[in-house]
């Protein structure tokens, strides 16, 4: 197992340098520049080239990316900002962990409110217990988050009065923010794990259990539940990357100072080390999860051990 991981993490390497690149290809063929971007459109072209000259922009474009690259290994330098003049990692980085902490929230409470729901709805098909849910799941699984975040700052900012509307200095400003990001998330996580429920307690090895005399509870949680937890895994992981990447919406809504919000700012001000180290770190942090879901993978199924054991042997 161990090598499998050390191959993942080598495997970052490449997937940073692919990234980089594009972002760096992406942001070269893109029109404007920085010069003109920070000083306005009233400035004269000379004192515009003159800025792009000072920040290293007017280089070739194989030259700056080697030298970005370079400065990342060697140094762990992801440059310096062409609006504030900062260095990027420590002005990215609080934000960073600030959208980090709303999707790890989020995906956290998904998963408590939609997998144990999905499980009851599959175990009691056909009953209150499964159409009451999966018709809620359906509803609520076609609003977009902006909208219930709008809802949440309506009933409980404006006219309850309960919750803070911006910002994020406790933890009473991350209630509405994690509702928000994570309400989707529940239903469609519920409505997965229902549907690959049915399909694993309709198995033979789960007829088999119920025939040996096994009581229902050992048959749903003990082996239905394993297998049918592996799609769902997946299902949650990805929704984690994608909520990382995604969260834009949610941080301009409750105007959190999140990594998203910031390279949205920034992309008007073709701001490139804060663009490209913010998508850097997004990349990085959905690989990991990625890996994170593979290893739990194979916790959840003995096949996948027994196969990476024998690879070693």
């Amino acid at each position: 197992m161990h090598i499998y991981v050390i191959k993942r993490l080598l495997f970052l390497i490449p997937t940073i340098l692919g990234v980089t690149l594009i972002i760096f290809a992406i942001m070269n063929i893109t029109p404007g520049d920085p010069g003109r971007a920070i000083l306005g459109v009233n400035a004269a072209q000379t004192d515009v080239d003159a800025y792009n000259r000072q920040l290293g922009y007017d280089l070739p474009f194989t030259r700056k990316y080697i030298n970005y690259v370079m400065n990342i290994v060697t140094k762990g330098d992801f440059g310096i900002s062409y609006f504030t003049k900062q260095a990027v990692f420590d002005e990215i980085w609080p934000r960073y962990i600030l959208t980090i902490k709303i999707a790890f929230m989020g995906v956290l409470l998904a998963a408590l409110i939609g997998v144990p729901l999905g499980i009851c709805a599959a175990v009691k098909q056909y009953s209150l217990l499964d159409t009451v849910p999966s018709l809620i799941s359906f509803f609520i699984a076609a609003i977009p988050g902006f909208v219930l975040g709008m809802l949440l700052l309506y009933f409980f900012a404006l006219k309850l009065n309960l919750l803070p509307s911006y910002g994020a200095s406790s933890f009473r400003h991350y209630i509405m923010p994690v509702l928000a990001i994570s309400i989707p998330p529940a239903a469609q996580n519920m409505r997965f794990t229902k549907s690959s429920m049915l399909e694993s307690v309709r198995q033979d090895y789960v007829r088999t259990a119920r025939a040996k005399g096994l009581p229902e509870r050992t048959v749903i949680w003990k082996h239905a539940l394993k297998n049918a937890l592996l799609p769902v895994v997946t299902q949650i992981g990805l929704s984690l990357g994608l909520l990382i990447a995604g969260a834009v919406v949610i941080e301009k809504l409750f105007s959190l100072p999140g990594i998203g919000s910031l390279i949205v700012d920034r992309i008007s001000f073709k701001d490139e080390p804060v663009i490209i180290a913010g998508t850097i770190l997004i990349s990085v942090c959905f690989t990991v999860v990625m890996l994170i879901v593979d290893l739990i993978y194979a916790y959840i199924d003995p096949r996948i051990r027994a196969k990476y054991s024998r690879t070693r042997g």
